[in-house]
């Protein structure tokens, strides 16, 4: 995969390519989260894949094997209420970042759907998180 050299400008594409065609991504588990920036208490939308688990989705903070966390996740750690655009809908959700143990389970389970995920965790040093978005009622 290789990384746009203005990787903002590429997500505002995608955003609006996602938004105008009513959340379809071309065959791909797309989503739009939109979190509160940590420090600055902003909205960001930021487009993702992601995975179903049950009734929930997952998100997994990669960020293509580089060392640290995306920003998004280190919003959704401050900031766990989220906004989630995904298959024509939005609605809120609550942002879980599971424990050690759980985290290692479902990754486990991501990696073997995705092997890709392997290939990242190997490029770091870092644990990296996944993330359970859990719809609100």
């Amino acid at each position: 995969m290789t990384i746009p050299s203005d990787m903002k400008a590429h997500n505002r594409r995608v955003i609006e390519e996602f938004r105008a065609s009513g959340g379809s991504a071309h065959g791909r588990s797309m989503l739009l989260l939109t979190t509160t920036g940590a420090r600055t208490g902003r909205e960001h939308t930021a487009p993702m894949m992601f995975i179903p688990h049950g009734a929930d989705l997952l998100v997994v903070a990669s960020n293509a094997g580089a060392p640290n966390h995306p920003d998004w996740y280190r919003n959704l750690v401050a900031h766990p209420e989220v906004v989630v655009e995904v298959n024509g809908e939005k609605y809120e959700a609550t942002a879980v970042v599971p424990g050690d143990g759980e985290r290692d389970q479902i990754f486990a389970g991501v990696v073997e759907r995705y092997p890709f995920f392997a290939d990242h965790q190997a490029k770091v040093t870092r644990t990296i998180p996944v993330v359970v978005l859990a719809r609100k009622p």
